[in-house]
């Protein structure tokens, strides 16, 4: 870096402390309110909504943050969002057709969109309201991360545009429920899906559940279907990890033979050691969340640093993950350095990077959907590479503007194995 790990800048129109140093941006992120707080641009609040998880801080933000933490819980990870996981897989992967040139990035879009409708809202893949609901989402995206240009005609104000659709769409399926609440026999025949918990669990406001629905669908599919593209991105040019993928889950599906299971449950995913190391590879090379926004609330010194209250500050988490001094050759894919990180043997080194590596934040904002993020990964490389050897049709590579995407959407074909 030209400027050291840590320098002064002027950011998005404000004074900024940006910084590629993994203890500062740890100190950052594990000072949350009490020395920084969260600090988007305007323009997001404006598109993700002022209640939206993203944007909140202090107590609003806990109690949104454990209304989701509630609905991840480990029991339901490894029971139904495990059924629902492998189920939206299958559904993805078993339309693919042999030798017709596809785009991955939309089919992995389809698998993490579809999952988290049918989590959030228990809406089914493919029926016609979840396809609509879909293309608002597409238009929504585009603004999230565009100027905030408010004229007709720009990705922005067709983006505020979508996001009433969406909104509209949300109050339509509440107030369904609420009706046949009054209808039934009370609160309790809501259905078991993340809006159904925070009507009967929490006393948010109508526009405050709104926004946490709206905000949790865009987080829940956005970061990991761009996760899923760049795993089949890095595999295709590393037969050998494909090949030792394939014996680790050869050997997953043999054993569910010998005792008679078909569907796959958590000890099988709890076996999935090198898939995990694939997973943090991806996720350390692919950098889908490049840095963080916060901002200092008192002036704050670190290691021989002033960082002035009301400055700007911006955690770097790719520049981590890709320096030299942290990670042996870091411009290499080598899911093979994270073998020791998961063994109880780990060695300091592997230890020093595993503490470095932070594709998910830290501190109290550590998201909440890390842990579903990883099984979504999982279960689909464990199916993909059972079903099929695919290859790049086109060249392609993921561009962050401004955030991480592939500009021909990471065109594949095919062959059943």
């Amino acid at each position: 870096c030209r400027f050291g790990k840590i320098y002064k800048s002027n950011l998005f129109g404000e004074p900024t402390i940006v910084s590629a140093d993994p203890g500062l941006n740890r100190y950052i992120l594990q000072n949350e309110g009490r020395l920084f707080e969260c600090s988007y641009p305007r323009s997001i609040g404006g598109i993700l909504g002022k209640w939206s998880m993203l944007v909140l801080v202090g107590d609003m933000h806990r109690d949104m943050r454990l209304i989701s933490l509630n609905f991840l819980t480990n029991a339901r990870l490894k029971t139904q969002l495990l059924k629902e996981v492998e189920k939206n897989t299958l559904w993805v992967l078993d339309s693919w057709q042999e030798n017709t040139p596809f785009c991955a990035q939309d089919e992995a879009k389809k698998f993490t969109f579809n999952l988290m409708a049918k989590h959030i809202m228990s809406l089914d893949p493919g029926e016609p309201e979840t396809e609509r609901l879909k293309k608002e989402y597409v238009t929504f995206m585009k603004g999230v991360v565009s100027l905030p240009l408010d004229f007709p005609g720009t990705a922005y104000r067709k983006a505020l545009k979508s996001r009433s659709t969406i909104l509209k769409f949300i109050e339509m399926k509440m107030e369904e429920r609420i009706k046949r609440a009054d209808k039934g026999n009370g609160i309790e025949k809501i259905e078991d899906d993340l809006l159904g918990w925070a009507l009967t669990n929490s006393n948010l406001s109508k526009e405050q559940i709104l926004d946490l629905v709206l905000s949790l669908l865009f987080a829940g599919h956005e970061t990991s279907s761009v996760s899923i593209a760049l795993a089949i991105y890095f595999l295709e040019a590393c037969p050998t990890a494909v090949h030792q993928l394939r014996e680790e889950h050869e050997a997953i599906i043999k054993a569910k033979k010998q005792s008679g299971e078909t569907d796959l449950s958590w000890n099988d995913y709890k076996k999935m050691e090198f898939t995990q190391c694939v997973i943090n590879e991806t996720l350390r090379f692919g950098n889908v969340v490049r840095f963080l926004h916060r901002k200092a609330i008192k002036d704050v010194r670190y290691k021989g640093y002033d960082i002035p209250c009301g400055w700007k500050v911006l955690p770097v988490i790719a520049a981590v993950h890709l320096d030299p001094t942290h990670f042996d050759q870091p411009q290499l894919f080598n899911p093979w350095r994270w073998q020791n990180t998961c063994s109880t043997s780990s060695t300091g080194a592997a230890l020093a990077s595993a503490n470095n590596f932070m594709p998910f934040g830290g501190g109290p904002r550590l998201c909440t959907g890390s842990e579903l993020a990883k099984l979504e990964m999982a279960i689909f490389i464990h199916h993909l590479v059972l079903k099929y050897e695919w290859e790049l049709v086109d060249s392609d590579q993921a561009f962050a503007y401004p955030y991480l995407d592939f500009p021909k959407g990471l065109p594949i074909k095919i062959r059943h194995r």
